[in-house]
């Protein structure tokens, strides 16, 4: 009787232990645990982050709360990860549509995403974009 009451004791504890870790995963952890700053901007390889520039708004900190809120530069908004949190899908009023990154990197000390953008002095064609931030 004693060891199935042992048993049943050891077998509760590990559930909630368990159940513990599996509450958020890594990647929501490092997204959602640190203030990143922008650390490099690229449209077409070129920086982009300067006065007048396609993503001087992304210019400056990053942050993604725990409740899917957060600001990106000088946007406020909304954030989630798709199912895999292979991507980030990052909504603002100040934004023209949803903008969907690919995570390229998602560390706890490098976040590094990419993206295509319509040309607006060439439709048809795209941009490609490219922005790294660090935990600051």
């Amino acid at each position: 009787m004693k060891k199935i009451i042992l048993f049943g004791l050891l077998s509760v504890s590990l559930f909630y232990a368990c159940d513990k870790e599996e509450g958020n995963s890594e990647r929501f952890n490092n997204l959602t645990g640190i203030t990143w700053t922008s650390d490099s901007l690229l449209a077409d390889g070129q920086d982009a982050s300067g006065p007048g520039e396609l993503l001087e708004n992304f210019k400056g900190d990053a942050r993604f709360y725990e409740n899917g809120t957060g600001y990106f530069g000088q946007y406020d908004g909304t954030w989630a990860f798709n199912n895999l949190e292979t991507q980030l899908i990052i909504n603002s009023p100040d934004l023209l549509a949803a903008l969907t990154v690919n995570i390229e990197e998602l560390t706890s000390s490098s976040l590094k995403v990419t993206t295509q953008f319509p040309s607006p002095a060439n439709p048809g064609t795209y941009i490609n974009i490219r922005m790294t931030f660090i935990p600051k």
